[in-house]
């Protein structure tokens, strides 16, 4: 396993240089399912060479890509791959973005890479083997009661009842707290409660390409990752709340 950590290491750095390349420069934006959720060439671009590396050196693997969805040949190893988390941010030249691998083996995330190109700092963890920025090991924080807490939250692209219901938990939770970020790049938001820049993260209707690295890295630094029901969370799950553990329980009663 640290030989595939290494080799994935290595693909994520030579995949951060194309990310910034196509920045302000965007060629083309489409939308996939929902008036807002954009994709540019840039992730398709970034998507091919993160596919191509993983291939060439995993052919057996299986791959779930955010564009291109399910390369499958494995059912034992799989990797988590979204070549540019917070794209619409991206395409809008906000300098909030990064790149996001994840590998499973038997239905369990092995390892994590997150990598912010702008700032090059790489967020990564091994199972069992702690979290680390850039080579030094992180934590979560130690604040153990809500009101002292900055957080996280994100919307779902499409328009419904979920995002309304958003709404109000983002009133709800800003009023009693230091402020709740939309940052628009899930990963990064995990990494942040990760490093304790954050102290909790939610969100509804994500991908497991938008956590799998995310919520090892986090628990990795010591943190706790469920759905809203307070179940540890399965990749394939939709909606999540990421904490530092010790204001868990407190926000999943104003989740509820």
């Amino acid at each position: 396993m640290d030989e595939t950590f290494r080799q994935a290491k290595q693909i994520i750095e030579k995949a951060s240089p194309l990310v910034l390349k196509n920045l302000n420069k965007i060629k083309k934006i489409s939308y996939k399912k929902g008036a807002f959720n954009l994709v540019t060439n840039a992730d398709k671009e970034v998507e091919k060479f993160l596919i191509k590396e993983i291939k060439s050196k995993f052919p057996d693997h299986s791959i779930i890509a955010e564009e291109s969805g399910k390369h499958k040949k494995s059912k034992r190893f799989i990797w988590f791959i979204d070549p540019i988390d917070g794209t619409t941010n991206f395409a809008h030249g906000y300098p909030c973005f990064c790149i996001s691998i994840g590998f499973s083996k038997d239905g369990v995330i092995q390892f994590g890479l997150v990598k912010n190109p702008l700032t090059n700092e790489l967020y990564s963890a091994k199972k069992n083997k702690g979290a680390w920025l850039n080579g030094k090991r992180i934590y979560v924080s130690r604040n153990k009661k809500l009101n002292d807490s900055l957080l996280a939250t994100g919307f779902p692209h499409h328009t419904g009842p979920l995002r309304t219901k958003n709404f109000e938990y983002f009133k709800k939770i800003t009023l009693i707290t230091h402020g709740v970020r939309r940052d628009g790049a899930a990963a990064l938001d995990l990494c942040y409660v990760a490093s304790g820049k954050l102290d909790a993260f939610w969100e509804t209707k994500l991908n497991p390409w938008d956590i799998a690295a995310g919520m090892l890295i986090l628990k990795e630094a010591g943190g706790k990752v469920t759905n809203f029901k307070g179940i540890d969370l399965n990749v394939f799950e939709r909606n999540i709340v990421a904490t530092n553990g010790f204001i868990h329980e407190e926000l999943l009663k104003h989740l509820s």
